[in-house]
Formats: structure tokens, C-alpha cells, sequence
């Protein structure tokens, strides 16, 4: 069975960051998606790096990927590039009550295509 990335996306915007009611596609903080063989490496980060929810988040990624049946999961939290609130999506950005992105920020986040 071929993972596509635009189900691991969808498996994405359905985890959340406990801290802020926005999944982490939305917040920008999920830097790289690659697919190989079946097996799905994530690249992360966190809103800060003092923030101890990043074990949590990684392994709610890795149990709603393994429901979905992908099995060979690793998500990596790092934090360079340090992430900002420009990586946001306009959506999350008006939730969290911030003006929107002079860019469309849809697509930044999609920089490994």
C-alpha cells in the first residue's frame, strides 16, 4: 500500500496542539513530510522550545498514523528553523486572533513537495 502525503496531511490536521486549539498543519509547525518504502518521517517543531508538550504531540502523530494503518512512523521535534507565527495557515492566524499573512501561508508548510 503507497502512503500519499495528502493522507498523512489529513491524519495531521486532525492532532492538535493540547496548549492552543489548532491542529499542527494549521500552526506551520510540521516542517517536512517524507515518504519512502511505506515509512513516513516527520520533521516538527514546537511553538517554543521551552513547551513540554512535544513528546505528546509526536506520539499522538505516530497513533493516529498507526490507525490509519502506517506502521513505520518517526517524527522528529527540532527547532531550527525556530518557528513563528507567520508559519500559520490565515485560518489558524484569525482564530488565534492574529491579522492575516501578507503571503499565502497555505502552502508554506509545503515546501518538501
Amino acid at each position: 500500500m503507497k502512503t500519499e502525503k495528502s493522507k498523512v496531511i489529513n491524519i495531521l490536521k486532525q492532532c492538535f496542539d493540547p496548549e492552543i486549539p489548532i491542529d499542527l498543519w494549521s500552526l506551520g509547525l510540521i516542517y517536512d513530510i517524507n515518504i519512502s518504502n511505506n515509512k513516513v518521517d516527520i520533521t516538527m517543531s514546537l511553538t517554543t522550545p521551552g513547551c513540554t508538550m512535544g513528546d505528546h504531540m509526536a506520539e499522538d502523530i505516530k497513533s493516529k498514523l498507526k490507525a490509519e494503518g502506517i506502521t513505520n512512523v518517526n517524527v522528529k521535534v527540532v527547532f531550527d528553523p525556530p518557528w513563528e507565527p507567520e508559519m500559520m495557515t490565515d485560518e489558524a492566524r484569525e482564530k488565534l486572533g492574529f491579522s492575516p499573512s501578507k503571503k499565502n501561508n497555505e502552502t508554506t508548510n509545503e515546501t518538501w513537495e
